[in-house]
């Protein structure tokens, strides 16, 4: 095998087939070869890869839960990591009990710190060696598994966990826990360096900063070729925004910016100014790509600067996600429309997020447009898929993501129809075969009944059923998802998923997680589509070089390293 096979090999996590071959992938999940595990050498030291097993045995994971402890999780503690990282926990358990099915070894890497450790200079003093902060939450104590105790951020700084490893010989590594930015990602760069396949679940992972948290997912993915899967946010085209004829003519502007050109025009005055545009509090970044489409149409070619985030990053109250640098006179009249498309983008992708935080591994459809305004129903699909959703419902959601749009079928089918299994055949006979059979089951009958009438007349065909049991019914409960999911496997119907929707937020989405509903997959409507705007302000910082800013603004330009130039 050639060094840089070696090089490939060990930058993904590789599938196997039974016949004990590796899998190379090249594309979308075309084969390059198969080569047998006996052909590569087993890890003997630095530069080469692990990928044989002793015979007859199968292959294993090892999963390091990394500073998933006391002092770290519990409120009140000087390292106290917030809300969010404790909503990590249900997900981890998941992991580890998927993976101790499986045969994997679990580490629980822990901090265990001296009194004077010198790490106190930047952090205030925690996990201090036999103290209660140093031990595992209970939630994840119950669990088997090693412990290992470090100093550093690496679990593999001054530990002998890579001796504990080449003897068990992992098939890859899975790395869950705090914080995502520090002691997840300096393991596994030095996972990395070691040569195994990492993998890291991004919703099994938290930080106590969440734009770090972001960065240190798409660092440890795109730098150290690690693999992140989960919740992670998904990689979009770029979408074919067109400003619509209202927004260029200048007819949805507040009306004195259109006075105000008119005046400037008047007097020949048409200065190069900076203005900046900034929101009011955290959330998840969206309408960046709508705003530059707009401004591509506007802005001179050959003067301009536009600086921007990304669209879908995390972004904190007051910082400036874009600055535009070109004659005022281009971009003035579309003051409005900018700071609009980015307060209703980024207020409806931070609701998504939230909710798709609280489904954890289970994915998230939206479903709100029916909720608003038909002008802007893609848009608002766009944004949830922005925040995390794996999938939307418009048609106009799909063309901007590049996603199939995803939807059963409406109750008015099955009521014309008169019967939810006819109904559900009429749609498997009439829909192309990439379409999913999903069946809605609460409209006539028991929905563990219609489950299972649907089921028995579909067959492997049918993908899952869709609980939307109104309100006046009592609502989807978890009691029902686990009734209906009794009756199907009892009857064979293993194969079939349930799906919920209805009334469902991230409170709702928790309860059934924690109540154990065996859910596969929940349909988010309005309290996406229905979230409130996050405020965006616009303010001009320079006019021809020159530092300016209304009163309570300080004038020049507001330093944000983050910023990328797109234009």
């Amino acid at each position: 095998m050639t060094a840089a096979l070696r090089v490939f090999l060990s930058a993904f996590a590789l599938d196997y087939t039974a016949g004990g071959t590796i899998l190379l992938p090249m594309g979308r999940g075309g084969v390059v070869a198969k080569i047998p595990l006996t052909m590569v050498p087993s890890r003997g030291g630095k530069g080469t890869i692990h990928r044989e097993r002793r015979r007859g045995q199968p292959m294993a994971n090892a999963v390091l839960v990394t500073d998933m402890l006391r002092g770290f999780m519990e409120e009140g503690r000087p390292l106290y990591c917030g809300a969010d990282a404790r909503r990590i926990i249900p997900n981890i358990q998941r992991l580890l009990e998927k993976e101790l099915a499986a045969g994997a070894k679990v580490f629980f890497v822990c901090d265990h710190h001296d009194e004077d450790d010198i790490e106190f200079r930047i952090f205030p003093p925690h996990c201090i060696a036999d103290t209660v902060e140093t031990e595992v939450i209970p939630e994840l104590a119950k669990f088997p598994g090693e412990i290992a105790r470090k100093k550093r951020y690496s679990s593999f700084a001054g530990t002998d966990l890579a001796q504990r490893l080449k003897k068990f010989e992992p098939d890859k590594i899975i790395i869950c826990g705090v914080c995502t930015d520090i002691c997840v990602c300096h393991t596994a760069a030095d996972a990395r360096n070691l040569d195994y396949p990492v993998e890291v679940p991004a919703d099994c992972v938290a930080s106590f900063d969440e734009k770090a948290h972001a960065y240190a997912l798409r660092h440890m993915e795109k730098v150290l070729g690690v693999r992140v899967t989960g919740n992670a946010p998904q990689a979009l085209p770029t979408p074919r925004f067109k400003p619509a004829a209202a927004v260029l003519s200048g007819d949805t502007a507040d009306v004195y910016f259109p006075r105000a050109i008119e005046i400037l025009k008047k007097e020949g005055l048409n200065p190069v100014a900076t203005m900046e545009v900034f929101g009011s509090r955290a959330g998840v970044l969206c309408g960046i790509e709508e705003a530059k489409a707009l401004l591509k149409e506007v802005l001179p070619d050959d003067c301009r600067e536009v600086w921007a985030l990304g669209e879908g990053e995390p972004i904190t109250p007051k910082e400036v996600v874009l600055r535009i640098n070109a004659p005022y006179r281009s971009y003035g009249l579309y003051e409005t429309a900018i700071i609009g498309m980015l307060a209703h983008g980024t207020g409806w992708a931070t609701a998504a997020r939230e909710c798709v935080r609280a489904a954890g591994n289970i994915p998230v459809i939206s479903f709100g447009v029916r909720h608003l305004h038909p002008a802007v129903a893609g848009v608002m699909d766009y944004a949830a898929v922005v925040g995390g959703c794996k999938g939307c419902s418009s048609v106009e959601g799909g063309r901007l993501t590049g996603l199939s749009p995803s939807g059963t079928m409406p109750h008015a089918l099955i009521l014309v129809v008169g019967d939810t299994v006819k109904a559900t055949e009429f749609f498997d006979k009439h829909m192309p075969p990439e379409v999913q059979r999903v069946s809605l089951v609460d409209t006539f009958m028991d929905e563990a009944e219609e489950s299972l009438r649907v089921a028995a007349a579909l067959g492997k065909k049918l993908g899952s059923v869709r609980l939307d049991t109104p309100r006046e019914r009592g609502g989807v409960t978890p009691e029902l998802v686990k009734e209906v999911r009794a009756r199907l496997d009892q009857a064979g119907h293993r194969h079939v998923g349930i799906f919920v929707s209805g009334g469902m937020d991230p409170e709702r989405i928790r309860y059934f997680i924690e109540r154990g509903a065996p859910v596969a997959g929940f349909g988010v409507g309005s309290y996406i589509s229905g979230a409130k705007p996050i405020d965006f302000t616009a303010d001009l910082h320079e006019v021809d070089g020159k530092p300016i800013a209304k009163r309570g603004r300080i004038p020049g330009i507001t330093p944000n390293p983050q910023l990328q130039r797109v234009m």
